[in-house]
């Protein structure tokens, strides 16, 4: 293998673990969306 081989090869592979890496952790430490609670949803339903 060429030294320019090695050195493309090791860039990719950096960059794709750090990408990886980054949007993980963006994905653990987003705050879940509040759901909608049935029960107060159909309170304002006449009966």
């Amino acid at each position: 293998m060429t030294t320019e081989a090695l050195i493309t090869m090791l860039t990719v592979q950096v960059t794709v673990v750090c990408l990886t890496t980054y949007f993980f952790i963006r994905v653990l430490k987003t705050p879940p969306k509040p759901e909608p609670d049935s029960y107060s949803e159909n309170d304002d339903v006449p009966r």
